[in-house]
């Protein structure tokens, strides 16, 4: 089993030790991964032993209403449903227009948010459930911050996240990817962005799933990326930064997150021999995808203080 379908399988066993459902949609889930029976039986088991300071384990991306299409209305604007209504830069997003481009296998889809006078570009990685409604809002409310921004659809091969009427499948599509496509295809979309804003610095954002996509890409020697931010991201193993020497990486933990915060020494040990700058930033009490407002997680105060850290942190480096 590949790091990140290992990942995803564990989000699956978490949020059903969490109560977000039953034993048999679990299963299910397990088995749309591919896993076999007994083997989903043994991550289950093994992550209802799996404890955590919060009254209810790590919650993880797929706890949110944002995989269910039902949950997120859609507004004349590209932003999802009136949940999102005061979450952090909500007030100044600008609208999100589904472009394509060209990938290295085939037409890339994504959704584009154009800042009225860019300071910089930022490539955006949705959560384990592909490019939801509120994935293209982080694209709008950046541009709205003056940063032009691609939120790009990592199930673009498979026809998009949109051909998915079962959000299960849509994660399932994703741990059956190979890690070599994802980062081609998001040096793809930074290309994208090179060419729709020309002369700007590109950073990259990721969220859960799409957190650990940003490390990836670090730890594939990309050199165009002048700044990066991974929210709660899983780290891969053995990685690498010593190719991506100009990046500047702010790395947000949520302090109940025990899962993804075990591999949070070894992300500040491998910044520190890539000699990137950075800064490890530990929310206090809270939980994995606390800043998604669509979700059970979801903490306001938080979620604003730190899209005001992202701000400052692209300000300062991409310009």
């Amino acid at each position: 089993m590949t790091e990140f379908k290992q990942y995803i399988a564990e989000e699956i066993a978490i949020d059903h030790a969490d109560g977000m459902f039953g034993r048999r949609e679990a299963m299910r889930r397990l088995g749309l991964l591919g896993l076999s029976a007994t083997a989903a039986t043994a991550v289950l088991a093994a992550c209802s032993t799996d404890g955590s300071d919060s009254p209810t384990a790590s919650a993880t991306s797929s706890d949110t209403a944002s995989g269910n299409a039902s949950a997120a209305t859609p507004n004349a604007a590209g932003t999802s449903s009136s949940l999102t209504a005061g979450a952090p830069g909500m007030s100044t997003a600008v609208a999100t227009a589904p472009i394509t481009f060209a990938g290295p296998s085939g037409t890339l889809q994504g959704a584009f948010a154009a800042a009225a006078d860019p300071r910089g570009a930022v490539l955006v990685i949705h959560e384990n459930k592909g490019l939801t409604d509120h994935i293209r809002t982080i694209a709008g409310r950046l541009a709205g911050a003056g940063y032009s921004s691609l939120a790009i659809d990592l199930l673009s091969e498979e026809g998009g996240t949109g051909t998915f009427a079962d959000p299960a499948r849509a994660t399932a599509a994703l741990g059956n990817v190979p890690q070599a496509r994802f980062v081609a295809d998001m040096k793809a979309g930074i290309a994208e962005l090179a060419q729709r804003v020309p002369g700007k610095k590109i950073g990259v954002i990721g969220f859960c799933f799409g957190g650990g996509q940003v490390w990836s890409l670090l730890a594939s020697g990309d050199t165009d990326i002048a700044a990066a931010v991974p929210f709660y991201g899983p780290l891969p193993e053995g990685a690498d930064f010593a190719g991506s020497k100009q990046a500047a990486v702010l790395a947000i933990y949520a302090g109940l997150d025990q899962r993804v915060n075990a591999s949070r020494p070894q992300a500040e040990a491998a910044l520190k021999v890539a000699g990137l700058v950075n800064q490890i930033e530990t929310v206090p009490d809270v939980d994995h995808a606390f800043f998604n407002d669509t979700g059970t997680r979801y903490k306001p105060e938080a979620a604003a203080k730190v899209y005001g850290q992202v701000l400052d942190w692209f300000g300062r480096y991409l310009g």
